[in-house]
């Protein structure tokens, strides 16, 4: 039992001595490890491939015929171009004579036909008017002396320096007019329209024969005075035998353009 130990002691003690013998032996680098290799720079290459185009589809033959013979296309002419028709209308006729005679002896409502027809024989010698800057509308201020001669002409206002220019040429080319009907000098103001649509509407002298009413008085406005008399407008029937016969009757034309001016003014129609 004792040299069983023993045998086996040598035998540890042996194998201790080989393993350390064999080690001795072995490289000094044996057991390190083993160092990383340095890393390359990172390269991006770039590849352009060729554009491949695909392969053109063969024309059939008809299509090929077709294409060898050379077609004609008419020409077309430019059509033209229309120009816009511009409105106008015509100077109206002047007044004549029989008109001007009765204008001379109308003396309702301060000569209200001497001045309308005044007024006309202004626009009908003013030519036509013509749509564009050129028409307009222009208001007087006129004084005409008893024997009907222009003794003061203001103009108020304008909307075209064309329209003022020819309604001023038009009052100094003015013929001899009649004498004014009331005898005084007739003061009054006048519009005159140079327009391609109207030429001044005439004015109605249905209800001239009626007195005309007393001047307005404002019966809230005192100023410490005693009360003054207040203006009522007085109601008189019309005079048993009418009006005057001198186109002042009620005719159906009058009452057909009275209505169609009214339609004009207040769009009645639209």
């Amino acid at each position: 039992m004792g040299t069983l130990r023993r045998s086996r002691r040598g035998f540890l003690i042996a194998l201790a001595i080989s393993l350390a013998l064999h080690a001795s032996l072995l490289p000094s680098w044996w057991g390190k490890p083993k160092p990383h290799p340095p890393e390359e720079p990172l390269q991006l290459h770039l590849r352009i491939e060729p554009e491949v185009k695909p392969p053109s589809p063969k024309p059939q033959k008809a299509k090929l015929a077709k294409l060898a013979r050379p077609q004609i296309v008419p020409e077309t002419p430019p059509s033209p171009v229309q120009e816009k028709v511009l409105a106008s209308m015509s100077a109206p006729p002047a007044p004549t004579a029989e008109e001007w005679q009765l204008a001379s002896t109308y003396t309702p409502r301060n000569s209200k036909r001497y001045r309308y027809t005044w007024g006309q024989q202004v626009r009908s010698m003013m030519g036509t008017a013509v749509e564009g800057p050129g028409q307009g509308a222009v208001r007087f201020r006129i004084e005409i002396a008893p024997d009907g001669r222009i003794a003061k002409v203001e103009e108020l206002w304008s909307t075209s320096e064309v329209v003022s220019k020819l309604a001023r040429e038009a009052i100094q080319n003015l013929p001899p007019l009649p004498p004014i009907p009331t005898g005084k000098p007739l003061i009054f103001e006048q519009t005159i329209s140079f327009q391609p649509y109207e030429t001044g509407w005439p004015p109605s002298y249905k209800l001239d024969c009626l007195p005309e009413p007393l001047p307005f008085n404002n019966p809230f406005a005192w100023n410490g005075s005693p009360p003054p008399n207040v203006a009522t407008q007085e109601h008189r029937p019309p005079p048993p035998d009418g009006c005057p016969p001198d186109s002042t009757e009620d005719t159906i034309e009058e009452e057909e353009r009275s209505f169609k001016r009214q339609m004009d003014q207040w769009r009645w129609a639209r």
